[in-house]
Parts: C-alpha cells; structure tokens; sequence
C-alpha cells in the first residue's frame, strides 16, 4: 500500500466533500457550517491562509485534513476524515503529522479542534500527539461537545 499525503487541488472537490459527508452522517453531525467548509473549501480555508490536504493511496483518494486560520498563529485542524476502508491503516497518523509539520513551519502557536464524544478513536489519536482537552465555549458547532487545543 503506497499512502502519499498531497495538496488539495480542486479536482478534490467531490471527493473531499463526500469523504467528510460519510462519516458525519454516520455519526449525524452534519451541520450548516461543515456544509460552507465542504461546498467550498477553497474559499472557507485556502483563500483564508489555510492549507488542505488529501490522503492517496494507490492513486485513489482516501483522506483529508486541513488547518483552517483562526487569527495570527491559530489555525483549527478541521476536515479529518479517512474513507471507512482505508481506516486503522495509519493514514490518520500521517495526516495529522502533516499538519503538525506545516503549522510548526509557519510558525503557529496554537492548534485546536472541535469534536464529538462518539469520535473516541479520533480523540485518542489527538490526545497521543498531545491535544488537551479544554472548556467548549465557543463553537462554531451545535454537535461539537468536546474541544481539544495543542500549544506548538
């Protein structure tokens, strides 16, 4: 199994979209702000100095995770899925440590995340790479019960 971690381009688009979708669903989070992110992700995160980008395997999307701008040295990680499939494989590891690479680079300070209580294998993923959980106060989500943030 060959598993690169690419940058979003807009032929990604439907596949990015329907990658998020499945799991939100499955677990019925879906919400108006995730559908804004998802029907336009390049004006909801890359055109406000995010980044985004897509798991490959064997040259087939399987993945995604971004980091969307907050405020000067704040991004969220937002947008981590990986297709049913394709889970347990290591692909949410390598995505993640994408992002952690990239926001070390441009100099971020501060990482956080908005999740649920029914993603336990996400949070505990985000809690190896040393995400702590803090108060939700200010979610752009109905749904997001648990908010995590990581100090860089």
């Amino acid at each position: 199994m060959n598993i690169k971690i690419i940058p979003y381009r807009a032929e990604h688009h439907e596949t990015f979209r329907k990658l998020n979708l499945e799991w939100l669903e499955h677990y019925h989070l879906t919400e108006s702000h995730d559908l804004m992110v998802l029907d336009d992700p390049k004006g909801t995160i890359l055109d406000r100095g995010g980044f985004l980008w897509m798991a490959e395997v064997d040259g087939e999307i399987v993945g995604s995770a971004g980091l969307m701008k907050e405020r000067e040295g704040e991004y969220e990680l937002a947008k981590m899925g990986v297709s049913e499939p394709y889970r347990g494989r290591g692909i949410s590891k390598l995505l993640i440590e994408k992002c952690l690479e990239k926001a070390k680079e441009i100099g971020a300070k501060k990482l956080s995340l908005f999740s649920n209580h029914q993603l336990q294998t996400a949070i505990g993923l985000y809690e190896k790479y040393g995400f702590r959980h803090v108060e939700v106060h200010d979610s752009p989500f109905e749904t997001a019960d648990v908010k995590m943030e990581l100090s860089l």
